[in-house]
């Protein structure tokens, strides 16, 4: 995130240590430690939250995606159902047909 090298720390804490002085600048590091960790802490909570919720929209949209999956085969069954009917039906009024049109040997 910062490129920061070891002279860019040693320069901040000669500064603090002219600024603070010798006797407050443990106080002022013990401080400002804790609330960098606080400050990660936060960050680290965020990002899995983030986490979470991204995956949590993922796992709806992959559910979605199965529901119209299972809805669009129902259709397909539904369908090839009713073309197995009509089909069935057809063939039905074919021999019917057939029977109708042979001629009677009786007579």
């Amino acid at each position: 995130m910062f490129d920061v090298g070891f002279s860019e720390l040693l320069m901040v804490g000669l500064v603090a240590l002219l600024v603070l002085g010798p006797e407050k600048l443990p106080k002022a590091a013990r401080l400002a430690g804790f609330w960098v960790g606080k400050a990660r802490t936060v960050l680290a909570t965020a990002k899995a939250e983030i986490k979470q919720e991204l995956h949590a929209e993922e796992m709806r949209q992959l559910i979605q995606q199965q529901s119209i999956a299972g809805e669009l085969q129902k259709v397909v069954q539904d369908t090839q159902s009713a073309l197995d009917d009509i089909n069935f039906n057809a063939q039905a009024a074919t021999e019917i047909n057939q029977d109708d049109d042979k001629p009677s040997t009786a007579g």
